[in-house]
């Protein structure tokens, strides 16, 4: 069952769902408008022609922060990361969805290839997987409305919550933009 607002704002003002920084007037019917952050993740093509899952994916992109007003611009079938502002702490008994915003998905904008879904017991900064699918460049500015988060009420509390120390999960605690492990995959440290 998807939380609806009234219950997203009980459970933020209860203190076991964390969106930080919180803005009542971000609360939409069944979720949470989050805001892009200033920094991002960009493939340095020019170093690299390929991306090898066995090596892992370290040195192949390079860190860009953008200044207050200042755009980032994706251009067509470019892949970046970027982050959300707000850093969030989804308690052990809700799982989280993200989704792009609608009038940002009407001119080819995706905010997520495959993780749009946050475990039980993530904390930290989102990271976005952005990608332009639309046939001119797109300008993205700090701060901007980029995505949606809602909330789905588990069955039960998770046992063994994101960040457990069986789970070795790789990006509990995250600032920024945090580049891939693709290292996980392959099970190597």
């Amino acid at each position: 069952m998807v939380l609806s607002d009234g219950d997203i704002r009980k459970r933020v003002k209860k203190g076991d769902l964390v969106v930080n920084p919180f803005e009542p007037n971000c609360v939409q019917p069944s979720s949470i408008d989050l805001h892009l952050g200033a920094d991002f993740l960009v493939f340095d093509s020019h170093s690299h022609t390929v991306i090898d899952t066995q090596k892992g994916t370290r040195g192949l992109m390079k860190r860009v922060l953008i200044k207050k007003d200042e755009p980032i611009i994706v251009h067509p079938r470019e892949f970046i990361l970027g982050t959300t502002v707000e850093k969030v702490k989804i308690p052990v008994d809700l799982v989280a969805r993200l989704e792009g915003k609608s009038s940002l998905g009407r001119i080819g904008l995706v905010i997520h290839s495959t993780a749009g879904y946050v475990d039980p017991g993530f904390e930290g900064q989102l990271t976005l997987e952005i990608s332009n699918l639309a046939n001119l460049p797109i300008a993205l500015y700090q701060g901007m409305k980029i995505c949606q988060i809602s909330f789905i009420q588990m069955t039960s509390p998770s046992e063994m919550p994101y960040g457990h120390k069986k789970l070795k999960s790789h990006y509990q605690g995250q600032k920024g933009t945090a580049e891939s492990n693709l290292n996980s995959v392959w099970g190597k440290k």
